[in-house]
């Protein structure tokens, strides 16, 4: 079965940047460049790696968040404020505890200013349709997170939103659970039983979107870009097992595991900004070396397709993606149109001891990565060879968020400590060589 999608755009996105100014006057760019048409019968994943700014944007057809350029038009009229259109579910169930499942419902139709009596019977409609029938009178505390979810989607559907917006709504569920809530939905969505125009989702889970959606939009990050537009001509319901279904799953697979991949077929790829210049310091990503590690090892037998290794250790991309990214950083994997295999340096490392492992990555950080060579570079030349953590805290904090710059410099301090570059004095906060560097 195929939702026919009609072309007059319910909302329209030209241009959108998001940046924040930071206190020493650096702007964090989050998002750039968006330019996206949503339009009623269709569910619209937007996906992408950890960073991409999937939660922003979305926040942004909301009207909870303004952009710093660019327009949002609602039925083609410029959004200003909240958009009245629009109902989120978020990640977690964000019910009040005090209230029963029914005033829960209700709070959307309260803030509208519904009357009491109008109020109760689509808040008590809304929670037959999603499945709460019974619980009326009950306390989130009495509920399973399954159900609590269920509340949070009736309360969003109670006020009739023409765009239903959902922020990782299965994330917090456990996989059965989370899988049986999904096709109650779709089946709400195909049947009509659910007063909505058009869904929105972000999803961090490939195959969550190629079975939901009618296109999955693919967003970049550094900043977050739209990379990919793929349109889903797949009828629901869809079979995980079918090729058709395994080819998009692998496409969209490449693409995110690919930045640098371009003329993906049958993808719409937005132009870069020739503005964005590239950063003095590439994110490092927040693994452990010991993840890395054993992602080499699991490679030494597995080599080949990222998606399927994925599978087999039961990783979505936001998992596995940071330990990919953390390998190539070092030069220890190649990663080609989706499949991943190891470099020499990687397969050395695999075959060597503790302290041959330790010296591979010493040598790998030290020849690939700036901010590791900056921070041993500082420490050489101070005559005490000990620097204040601060000192690299406010040379990030002029590429990054404060949050982001203190991830990156906690990252760094693991790193380096692993490799014996550099050792970290936490009460003093203090970075310095080991005596036995200082030969």
């Amino acid at each position: 079965m195929v939702v026919k999608v009609a072309s007059k755009s319910l909302i329209a996105l030209e241009s959108i940047k998001k940046s924040y100014q930071q206190p020493n006057g650096q702007e964090i760019t989050i998002l750039e460049n968006i330019s996206l048409e949503l339009k009623p019968g269709e569910i619209v994943a937007l996906l992408g790696p950890s960073g991409s700014g999937k939660s922003t944007l979305m926040r942004i057809i909301a009207g909870l968040i303004t952009p710093t350029q660019g327009k949002v038009l609602y039925h083609n009229r410029p959004l200003v404020g909240l958009n009245p259109g629009v109902a989120i579910v978020f990640q977690s169930f964000a019910l009040y505890p005090w209230l029963t499942v029914l005033e829960n419902v209700e709070l959307g139709l309260k803030a509208k200013g519904v009357m009491a009596s109008e109020r109760r019977y689509k808040a008590l409609q809304m929670i037959d349709v999603i499945g709460l029938d019974g619980f009326e009178n009950a306390y989130p505390k009495e509920l399973s997170g399954g159900m609590r979810q269920r509340v949070g989607f009736a309360r969003a559907l109670a006020v009739e939103p023409e765009l239903l917006c959902m922020d990782e709504p299965f994330s917090a569920l456990d996989v059965l659970t989370a899988e049986n809530l999904r096709f109650e939905l779709l089946d709400l969505w195909l049947e009509k039983r659910i007063p909505t125009k058009s869904v929105l989702i972000v999803t961090h889970g490939i195959e969550e979107a190629v079975i939901l959606a009618d296109r999955i939009i693919v967003l970049g990050r550094n900043p977050g870009r739209i990379r990919a537009d793929l349109t889903v001509t797949l009828p629901h319901y869809r079979d995980r097992k079918s090729s058709s279904f395994q080819a998009l799953v692998d496409q969209v697979y490449k693409i995110i595991t690919n930045p640098e991949l371009e003329n993906v077929e049958q993808a719409a790829v937005a132009p870069q900004s020739t503005e964005t210049q590239p950063r003095k310091y590439p994110p490092l990503p927040a693994v452990r070396i010991g993840s890395i590690a054993g992602l080499l090892e699991l490679l030494e037998d597995r080599q080949g397709d990222l998606y399927r290794l994925g599978q087999e250790l039961q990783l979505e991309v936001d998992d596995i993606l940071p330990i990919v990214d953390a390998a190539q950083l070092m030069k220890l994997v190649n990663l080609r149109e989706g499949d991943i295999t190891l470099t020499e340096v990687g397969q050395q490392f695999v075959s060597s001891g503790i302290d041959e492992r330790k010296a591979i990555v010493r040598n790998q950080l030290l020849s690939n990565l700036f901010l590791i060579q900056q921070i041993t570079n500082l420490l050489q030349v101070k005559r005490n060879q000990r620097i204040q953590e601060e000192l690299i805290l406010d040379i990030l904090e002029a590429h990054f968020s404060p949050e982001e710059a203190e991830r990156q410099l906690k990252t760094a301090i693991d790193w380096g400590r692993y490799a014996e570059i550099y050792s970290y004095d936490e009460p003093a906060g203090e970075i310095f060589l080991e005596s036995i560097n200082n030969d």
